[in-house]
């Protein structure tokens, strides 16, 4: 007899809640972090949105006031480690029960142009805070566990754009940082997996997009190859990211751990 047999099924709609749960996520004023708290609030968690515009934050927080949920918000650098531990000691008492380290930036340079100042930038915020970020969610929540999800990227697995080796190589160490925690903790109660989004139409990538209207050929070529290799022949919405997010954060995926979840449109599979 399998494990399952004789055992009650979980209703679908239990396994899908995260009533009762607290989610934090990084990022979260705009794009995929926006759109990942309004899903987690369809769901029933608490929110905690940490973002370093605090008035795109607070319209952020205007959006979600029809939700039954509480919410708090964040302001902060997360290239500072010392704003990192300051959250976390405002946090101490009501740490979350889900993790979504979804703040990143997204900028352009020419590798032979490549400087300290600019390297420093991205891997402080695009890398170094998700490993702050996932530290103290481990340190502070040992005894109860907890859910993390980190947002990496199909420019880590298989890089297409040219001018990103920064921000490929930071979301590089994202994937192997989840798989090295998800190694190490998954015993001790923590569930780690990371999504790959693919190319997805955000703030960030509209200011891409206005580059293309300044005749940047580069770009544009870039950008047409890139859609002519997805299969589904489409960027991704925000939502469409948001969405297998609260899969893996609640028990739909409980038994899914260190792995990493593409929703690309068929990116990596062409």
């Amino acid at each position: 007899m399998s494990r399952s047999q004789g055992k009650e099924q979980t209703p679908l709609a239990k396994l899908i809640s995260l009533s009762g749960k607290t989610a934090l996520t990084t990022g979260a004023a705009s794009g995929i972090g926006k759109a990942i708290a309004c899903r987690f609030a369809e769901a029933g968690a608490d929110l905690q949105l940490v973002d370093v515009d605090k008035e795109k934050l607070e319209a952020c927080c205007g959006k979600l006031s029809g939700y039954n949920v509480k919410i708090d918000t964040f302001n902060v650098d997360l290239s500072s480690k010392p704003e990192i531990e300051q959250l976390w000691a405002e946090l101490k008492g009501k740490e979350p029960d889900v993790l979504v380290n979804n703040a990143g930036i997204y900028p352009m340079k020419k590798f032979l142009a490549l400087d300290e100042a600019f390297l420093k930038k991205v891997m402080d915020i695009n890398l170094n805070s998700v490993l702050w970020m996932c530290q103290n969610m481990i340190k502070t929540c040992r005894k109860k566990g907890g859910v993390i999800i980190n947002i990496a990227s199909v420019e880590a697995v298989m890089p297409f754009k040219e001018d990103l080796v920064p921000y490929g190589l930071s979301k590089v160490g994202v994937i192997t940082l989840t798989r090295a925690l998800a190694a190490e903790y998954g015993r001790q109660g923590f569930r780690i997996n990371a999504l790959v989004p693919g190319g997805v139409l955000t703030p960030g990538t509209k200011n891409i997009a206005k580059e293309i209207l300044k005749l940047n050929v580069g770009i544009i070529q870039s950008g047409l190859e890139y859609r002519q290799r997805l299969p589904l022949g489409r960027l991704g919405d925000p939502d469409e990211i948001a969405r297998m997010a609260l899969v893996l954060a609640c028990d739909l995926s409980s038994y899914v751990h260190g792995t990493l979840v593409a929703v690309d449109g068929g990116f990596l599979s062409a």
